[in-house]
C-alpha cells in the first residue's frame, strides 16, 4: 500500500477508498471488481495500482475505513455516555437508525467480517473497530463510576462487552427479522444489567432511575401484565439485584 504525500494524492485515494466501500456494500467483497470501483471513483487502473498493490490491500482500506466510518457517526453520542440520559440517547439512535432502514442493512463492521474474516489481515482490522467501540461504552460507564451513577468497583469492563454484544446481536435480529424491536428489546436488556448497579438514592429521596427512552412509545404497564417483559426495563432494573452485590464488582 502506496502512502499519498501530496494534498491531491490524498484526496484521490480517499475517493479510492469511498468508492471500493460502495461497491462492497452494494455488491459484496467478492462481487466488487477494481473496474467498477475505478469507474465509481472515478479513477484510472493505473492510479489504483498506484497506491493498493491489488484488491487484497484495496480491502484491507475499506476495512479501516468502515471502522472509522461506523465509530465516527457515533462519536458525539458516545462522548455522552456517562450520564443515564446520554446512555438512553445512544440506544434510541440506533434504534432510530433501524427504523429508518426498516431493519435492514446490519452492522457494517460485521457485515464485512462475514465476508473476509478468515482473511487474518482484515479480521485484525475489524476487531480493532470492535474494541474501539467497546472501548467508548466503557469510558462512558467508568465516568458514570467516577461520577457517582454506578457503585465503585462495578465491572465496567464486563458490562461494556455485553452492551455492545446486546447491540450486535439485537441488530442481527433486526435485520432477519425485519423488526427494529428485536434491537430495542435487546438494548434494553443491556442498560437494564447496567442499572442493577445504580447507586442508589438515599432514603428521603424519591425513587427515580434512568430515563425511558425518548422514542419509546409502548403502552405503561398495566397491573395484570408481566413487568419484566414491557416497557420501561430501567425502573424493574431498580429492584434489589441480587446477584450485583456478589458478581461483577472489582
Amino acid at each position: 500500500m502506496a502512502d499519498a504525500p501530496t494534498d491531491r494524492g490524498r484526496l484521490t485515494r480517499r475517493r479510492i477508498v469511498a468508492a471500493a466501500t460502495e461497491m462492497v456494500a452494494e455488491k459484496g467483497a467478492l462481487g466488487a471488481s477494481l473496474d467498477e470501483v475505478g469507474v465509481r471513483a472515478p479513477a484510472l487502473r493505473s492510479q489504483l495500482y498506484h497506491y493498493f498493490d491489488d484488491k487484497d490491500d484495496l480491502l484491507l482500506a475499506v476495512a479501516e475505513a468502515t471502522n472509522d466510518t461506523v465509530l465516527g457517526r457515533q462519536q458525539d453520542l458516545l462522548a455522552g455516555l456517562h450520564t443515564w440520559g446520554g446512555l438512553s440517547r445512544w440506544a434510541d439512535a440506533l434504534v432510530a437508525l433501524q427504523q429508518e432502514r426498516g431493519g435492514r442493512g446490519g452492522c457494517p463492521i460485521a457485515n464485512l467480517l462475514g465476508q473476509l474474516g478468515e482473511r487474518d489481515d482484515i479480521r485484525a482490522v475489524l476487531a480493532s473497530g470492535f474494541d474501539r467501540w467497546e472501548g467508548s461504552i466503557r469510558a462512558g460507564l467508568d465516568g458514570m463510576v467516577e461520577g457517582g451513577a454506578l457503585r465503585p468497583g462495578t465491572d465496567v469492563a464486563w458490562l461494556a462487552s455485553n452492551t455492545l454484544a446486546s447491540r450486535q446481536g439485537g441488530l442481527v435480529l433486526s435485520q432477519a427479522r425485519r423488526d427494529p424491536q428485536a434491537l430495542r428489546r435487546a438494548l434494553d436488556g443491556a442498560i437494564a444489567l447496567i442499572a442493577g448497579y445504580r447507586v442508589a438514592p438515599p432514603a428521603d429521596e424519591p425513587v427515580g432511575g434512568p430515563p425511558a427512552p425518548a422514542g419509546d412509545r409502548r403502552e405503561p404497564v398495566k397491573p395484570d401484565q408481566d413487568a419484566h417483559y414491557h416497557a420501561q426495563p430501567w425502573r424493574n432494573a431498580l429492584r434489589p439485584n441480587p446477584f450485583a452485590s456478589t458478581r461483577r464488582c472489582r
